[in-house]
């Protein structure tokens, strides 16, 4: 009876395996000049990741595990500290807790990426979403697994040239550097950039010309509610790198996504070097709507020179 038991326990360990009990595991990385404290907020009900939030210095790398059936989202805090009472926040990303771990989601506007993981027909369903804003570039690379697995991301800074009616500035009055772009939705809370009330359908909530800003310096991002169909992805048993301010080893594979090794010729390029800026304005003030416009062109160009520079 006692020779039993060892076979027992192999087999229940292959089960565990093979049936993705453990998961996808996360190495979230800091590619960025400066420290990010990455926050995790697991959705309601699923199980909860071994940290909530935890500080990453230039260069540094941590990785998490996640179980089966997971969901939630990722994103990265900047500028954070404790005052002189041991209360830890954060200018950009801050959950609000007033510690380093977070117990909720964070403060808008920031840069999320989102996953559910063994969803539908057992695929991981993920995706890196502007629709709250933007405070950091970020790139998410499927590890292995199976399936169409695209690379995933926004990898330009589009802080320096986010419009001024969307500019979150460090210092308390607008001084200072812009250090995050919040979302039209978020600015002006009105329904058509909410996709809320009249607008709450994908055939009446259209994009904006602020999330055609994001939309087209990022292509493969969630810009607005309804972009479902250029910004979800799926992959089925992968591991997965995110990375903060991600350094592509050439422009070339930044803007064509072959960060992962798999040709992804049918996908929107990660970064959209053509920058012809076409889309709607859904301004309330209509004289105005063709000056916004054209600015909005002006910087979202801007931003793909600087990047491409």
């Amino acid at each position: 009876m006692a020779r039993v038991v060892p076979y027992l326990f192999l087999s229940v360990l292959q089960l565990v395996f093979v049936s993705g009990v453990l998961g996808a595991t996360f190495t979230i990385s800091n590619n960025c000049e400066h420290t990010v404290w990455p926050g995790l907020l697991s959705g309601a009900g699923t199980s909860p990741l071994p940290t909530t939030g935890f500080p990453l210095q230039k260069g540094e790398s941590r990785s998490i595990s996640a179980p089966t059936n997971w969901s939630g989202r990722i994103w990265g805090r900047t500028q954070c500290a404790e005052d002189s009472t041991g209360k830890f926040t954060c200018v950009t990303g801050d959950c609000g807790s007033g510690k380093m771990e977070c117990a909720g989601g964070g403060a808008l506007p920031a840069t999320l990426a989102e996953f559910t993981l063994d969803g539908s027909g057992g695929l991981d369903f993920y995706d890196v979403s502007l629709v709250d804003g933007y405070n950091l570039p970020m790139v998410v690379v499927p590890q292995g697994g199976s399936g169409n697995c695209t690379t995933t991301g926004c990898v330009v800074e589009l802080n320096g040239a986010c419009p001024s009616e969307l500019r979150v500035a460090a210092a308390a009055g607008g001084g200072g550097e812009s250090v995050a772009c919040r979302s039209a939705c978020e600015a002006f809370n009105a329904p058509e950039y909410c996709c809320s009330g009249a607008y709450a359908t994908p055939d009446t909530c259209k994009p904006s010309a602020y999330s055609e800003f994001f939309k087209h310096a990022c292509p493969r991002a969630y810009s607005y509610a309804y972009d479902d169909s250029t910004s979800t992805f799926t992959c089925a048993a992968a591991d997965y790198a995110i990375t903060f301010c991600p350094n592509f080893s050439s422009k070339k594979s930044a803007a064509t996504g072959e960060g992962n090794g798999r040709p992804e010729a049918v996908q929107p390029p990660l970064v959209n070097a053509s920058m012809i800026f076409t889309g709607m304005e859904y301004a309330s003030d209509a004289a105005s709507r063709g000056g916004a416009y054209s600015r909005l062109l002006a910087i979202s160009a801007w931003a793909l020179l600087a990047y491409y520079s």
